[in-house]
């Protein structure tokens, strides 16, 4: 199936590794024009490296702290005065540190808040009116199994991607007049480092090894193990191509079935 990324500009937050990087190289693959950010320079640069050397792709590369809101400013317009536009942003992050929601204070709260919910809406009001001038756009929106169904000892990251999830269906209202689609696409238990991460701290809490609350965790899966980063990526290249042309407002879940909810 012909996606419709050639001749596209597509950024992408997030993506020195995991599940941003997944996306970044499904879309350069596609044979998108990629600009990807991510605070650490040093990582955001190999990434970009990578990404070339694998898809013979151009890649944009930009240290940016997606909390701070001249940075992605700067980034949004470097990129589309570099690139000559833009038509697709996927919003995406790292994940507040872990715990219950009654354990962190107020700066804790505000923090989060700066990493999920402001640097969503920021990047997209950015972005948005480049994408006016291309005749319409797709933003992606990552979220989380958490706007299903609350993950336990993971309060701020549950209750701020909610509000995250609220957001991009607004958006997609809001938007779908200018021509602009916003979807949520929500991965399940992932093979990344985060989830890798997860799986020590859930091992430290149970009482036994990373491996074994690993293998607990994949026993609750239906398709029986955790996904690949680039099964994800695919699926986010779709949801910002062309080929996703008549989706906005849905959610779709990378979860090997792990979301019960009917809805």
């Amino acid at each position: 199936m012909e996606l419709g990324l050639k001749n596209k500009v597509a950024l992408v937050a997030g993506a020195s590794k995991g599940l941003g990087f997944a996306v970044a190289r499904a879309l350069a693959a596609e044979g998108a024009t990629v600009s990807i950010s991510s605070r650490d320079e040093n990582a955001i640069t190999a990434a970009g490296k990578r990404i070339e050397e694998e898809t013979g792709a151009k890649v944009l590369v930009m240290p940016v702290d997606v909390r701070d809101k001249h940075a992605i400013d700067r980034w949004i317009a470097r990129a589309a005065d570099t690139c000559g536009g833009i038509d697709a942003l996927m919003t995406n992050s790292g994940g507040p540190p872990a715990g219950a929601a009654v354990s962190f204070d107020d700066q804790a709260w505000q923090d989060a808040a700066e990493l999920l919910l402001f640097s969503t809406i920021r990047m997209i009001r950015a972005a948005v009116p480049h994408m006016e001038k291309r005749g319409g756009g797709a933003v992606l929106v990552s979220t989380s199994s958490s706007v299903k169904e609350p993950i336990q000892n993971l309060g701020l990251s549950t209750v701020l991607r909610a509000s995250v999830s609220a957001l991009a269906k607004t958006l997609a209202l809001e938007l779908a007049g200018r021509k602009i689609r916003v979807n949520q696409i929500i991965p399940g238990r992932i093979d990344t480092d985060r989830v890798r991460q997860l799986d020590e701290m859930n091992g430290k809490k149970q009482g036994v090894s990373t491996d074994e609350a690993r293998a607990k965790a994949m026993a609750a899966i239906p398709m029986g193990r955790y996904g690949l980063a680039d099964e994800f990526g695919r699926v986010g290249a779709f949801l910002l191509s062309d080929a996703a042309s008549y989706m906005t407002g849905a959610t779709v879940q990378v979860d090997g079935g792990q979301i019960r909810s009917v809805l």
